[in-house]
């Protein structure tokens, strides 16, 4: 597992490889991770957005961006957090990813970007 607090609040992920969703015979690996953010704040903020860099071990690379997470924009009081479970898949044996969710103070609207931590991804017999 990965954390990281910037700008108040923690971003915790922890990476499952799924094999039973991967074909390496067709270079398709899939892995799932869970994403905790926890709000350090004096305040309740809104997740709005986020934007993920992904890189395979090949060298290609791609973003995804879009509203909230899993379809949810989640408000998160003070000392609260909110978890998700999400998938990607690779082309390769490793990749990594990292990214920023894009929040609101919801006292004052102001936004600002959260960092994600980077993480990797690698099938599990790569690790032997």
């Amino acid at each position: 597992m990965v954390s990281k607090i910037s700008e108040g609040v923690e971003v915790s992920v922890e990476v499952f490889y799924q094999n039973d969703y991967s074909n390496p015979m067709n270079q398709d690996y899939m892995f799932a991770y869970r994403v905790t953010v926890e709000n350090h704040n004096g305040f309740a903020l809104k997740l709005l957005r986020r934007h993920w860099f992904i890189f395979d071990s090949n060298g290609e690379h791609r973003e995804v961006e879009g509203e909230g997470v899993i379809g949810i924009q989640p408000v998160l009081k003070p000392s609260e957090q909110y978890q998700y479970v999400s998938g990607c898949n690779l082309k390769t044996e490793m990749g990594k990813m990292h990214g920023t969710y894009l929040m609101e103070n919801q006292n004052n609207k102001e936004q600002f970007y959260v960092n994600i931590p980077a993480f990797e991804m690698i099938v599990p017999f790569k690790n032997n």
